[in-house]
């Protein structure tokens, strides 16, 4: 029971004892069986996929390492990792994804469209659609996801966007995507000025600056 319930406090599953009670009782309960040619051939499968994993968890975990210690030698690296939301390896995804021409984005707007946060607003006579563009580079995009979604922890004024954003309606993935813009924006102006993360600079005036869309 003491093995089963450390492994379950390991996974951070909500009610651990009740959860451990219940493996622990389903597996000393009666249960249908396989002739032993059968259940010897599925523990060799099992064996085999348990040492693919644990192979493939050590060389992740080199690789790493690896991107740590090489994307710590780029210039850029600090501005990088000082962002809300990205770590070395994070960093190093962007890094890549972006590029580092100083002269490739003539502008935050430019990076923003590049990256496929910023929305297209098409409009025909009194009506205005705002669409999250479907063109884009997948890899980029799911990065700047993942940091959004670690920036809303790390930052409170990213919190603060977010909920904002949240309050006026606007749903999750959305407000995701326009903070995941913001950020964008923000990791623009600081590889500009090659400045590092500053929270007060990067949100000033929070809420009368919001608006419904992210520019």
């Amino acid at each position: 029971m003491t093995r089963i319930l450390a492994a379950v406090k390991r996974a951070r599953r909500h009610h651990a004892a009740v959860k451990a009670e219940a493996i622990r009782d389903a597996l000393r309960a009666d249960h249908l069986g396989q002739p032993p040619v059968v259940t010897t051939a599925y523990a060799a499968t099992v064996r085999a996929q348990v040492a693919i994993l644990t192979t493939l968890n050590t060389e992740i975990k080199a690789l790493h390492e690896q991107v740590r210690a090489h994307f710590g030698q780029h210039p850029d690296a600090d501005i990088y990792v000082s962002q809300p939301g990205l770590s070395a390896v994070l960093g190093a995804r962007v890094l890549a994804e972006f590029g580092d021409d100083k002269t490739r984005y003539a502008s935050a707007k430019a990076r923003k469209n590049y990256a496929g946060t910023s929305p297209i607003t098409r409009q025909s006579g009194k009506k205005k659609v705002v669409l999250a563009r479907h063109v884009h580079n997948d890899r980029l995009v799911d990065a700047v996801g993942m940091q959004a979604l670690t920036a809303i922890r790390a930052s409170p004024g990213a919190r603060r966007y977010y909920d904002q954003l949240r309050a006026r309606g606007v749903g999750h993935r959305a407000a995701l995507r326009q903070l995941g813009n913001r950020l964008v924006g923000v990791l623009h102006g600081c590889l500009k000025t090659k400045t590092t993360y500053d929270e007060e600079t990067a949100w000033p005036d929070l809420t009368e600056r919001l608006e419904h869309v992210a520019a």
